[in-house]
């Protein structure tokens, strides 16, 4: 398929409906992976926008309870604004299903990886289709479960009638009133055996009568199943996708990549000061570069994981080359490194960070995805993430250290239960800087430091990210996550180079 030319004609003939047929229904099960061809822009562009929206879907699933007005009112508002189906849209939407289909199973590809990536990327998903099950109207929620093969019956209202005193006395919570406002599906006890042994439903003749406020629970548990597996199989194909020199670079990144503004670009250059940073790592540094601080000035020294995390950092909120390498200087010859010691073995280093040594690459601060999901750290080393790399008593006590209330460590430790490590971090900027709700999906250090420091010069409200996040770069957004030039230069592509069919990668050996 040529992406290239005859675009025009191409949209045409889909408007047309000569492969209507691949997407019947905005909502689906992702059980057929795609076969046509897409060009690499496309790719990656497809990518970002899912894991931006799935991003959403763990933030708004943490801060909102799940199916309140304002949860559906801002994930709709997302899903809106990347183009995807959040609705039971018109029948000619076909891009955004496209869009859809395409997108899960790119990052279906990305998030086999490990098992943390597994279990992520399978709760995020489940929640989105909670949700735009729940959206569905009742016809297009019968059109759905027949599309796939899930063909519950919704009871008529004659039935439902009869059988009112047995539902309402069957169905936990239901009263009269409740039971001849809700609808009923007849599905099948083998479907149904969760609810069946906790005495949730109606029993009849080998079928369950099952309430619609509990068919999403067997619609989730059969795509859990399914989706749980298609993973596992996805696994099992990554030999093949590392030998694709156009896939890999693109998908080695994507589990770690960030989405949010390029801290690059330092903004701040110069206005901060060397005698300020004690005082604001307390105010403004992220639990991350706090505790690097802390080893920092204890030790005198700090390994080379948390010289780049830290210096990456420090150099994004606005240290310059001459003031970082006076930073660094003071601190290590306090300890067992002499001055020219320090000028032969560790200057070099910081020079090259800052794309004045070696190959000239102006490094870029790490965002929270690359904290979290590369290079651990062992014993004696300060650098990770303290909400995943840190003993959960260790990081009460640092909590309890910081005057961090009862309730909000509890909290906290909930999350990172959860896995939710930039969450936890986000509650933690919550409770040190007094706000309910800081607005905005924590990404990066760096965001928070300059999101602190907003709040504390008592200047605007921390910016609203659902709001704000169309104005994202994606061109930097590339730079941090995704391919860079070299390599598409390396692979004799083009910006416009097509990638093939996708199913070779979903199919069994």
């Amino acid at each position: 398929m040529d992406f290239s030319s005859g675009r025009a004609r191409l949209k045409q003939a889909r408007l047309a409906g000569d492969r209507r047929e691949l997407y019947p229904h905005s909502l689906q099960f992702y059980l057929e992976p795609p076969t046509e061809s897409i060009s690499l822009v496309e790719f990656e562009s497809f990518a970002i926008d899912r894991l931006r929206l799935l991003k959403v879907v763990e933030n708004l699933g943490v801060s909102y309870v799940r199916g309140s007005d304002l949860y559906k009112t801002k994930l709709e508002s997302e899903l809106r604004r990347l183009k995807f189906p959040y609705k039971a849209l018109a029948e000619d939407d076909y891009e955004a299903r496209r869009k859809d289909h395409i997108s899960h199973f790119i990052l279906r590809l990305a998030y086999c990886q490990s098992e943390d990536l597994r279990r992520w990327f399978l709760q995020q998903e489940m929640d989105l289709l909670r949700y735009r099950f729940h959206e569905l109207t009742d016809s297009l929620r019968q059109k759905f479960l027949e599309h796939v093969n899930l063909s519950f019956e919704a009871i008529s209202e004659d039935l439902k009638n009869e059988l009112a005193n047995e539902l309402c006395t069957s169905t936990p919570g239901f009263g009269v009133a409740k039971v001849k406002e809700q609808m009923f599906y007849k599905v099948g006890l083998v479907d149904a055996v969760d609810l069946f042994r906790a005495r949730r439903v109606f029993i009849k003749d080998g079928f369950a009568y099952v309430p619609f406020k509990e068919i999403d629970t067997i619609v989730l548990n059969n795509y859990r199943t399914k989706l749980s597996k298609a993973l596992a199989l996805t696994a099992r194909s990554l030999p093949s996708i590392q030998s694709d020199e156009r896939l890999q670079p693109l998908l080695n990144h994507l589990s770690h990549s960030y989405v949010g503004p390029d801290y690059s670009v330092q903004k701040n250059t110069g206005k901060i000061y060397l005698e300020q940073i004690d005082g604001i790592s307390v105010k403004s540094f992220p639990l991350c570069m706090r505790q690097l601080h802390k080893a920092l000035r204890d030790n005198h020294h700090l390994r080379h994981g948390g010289r780049m995390q830290y210096g990456l950092f420090l150099k994004g909120i606005g240290l310059t080359l001459e003031q970082a390498l006076e930073f660094w200087k003071k601190e290590f010859i306090r300890g067992k490194v002499d001055a020219d010691k320090f000028d032969k073995g560790y200057a070099y280093s910081i020079r090259h960070s800052y794309g004045k040594e070696g190959r000239r690459t102006d490094y870029t601060p790490y965002s929270c995805m690359k904290i979290i999901m590369s290079n651990p750290p062992s014993q004696g080393d300060y650098h990770g993430c303290p909400f995943h790399h840190s003993d959960p008593e260790l990081l009460k006590q640092k909590l309890q250290s910081y005057k961090i209330p009862p309730s909000g460590i509890t909290q906290i430790l909930e999350l990172v239960k959860g896995m939710h490590f930039q969450l936890a971090c986000q509650k933690y900027f919550e409770l040190t800087h007094d706000v309910d709700d800081i607005g905005f999906s924590l990404n990066h250090p760096n965001q928070y430091f300059t999101e602190s420091q907003r709040l504390l010069s008592g200047g605007r409200e921390p910016k609203k990210e659902l709001n704000n996040s169309g104005n994202f770069q994606q061109k930097n957004n590339s730079q941090e996550s995704m391919i860079s030039n070299a390599t598409l230069n390396s692979s004799n592509t083009t910006a416009d180079a097509e990638l093939e069919g996708l199913e070779a990668y979903f199919t069994e050996d």
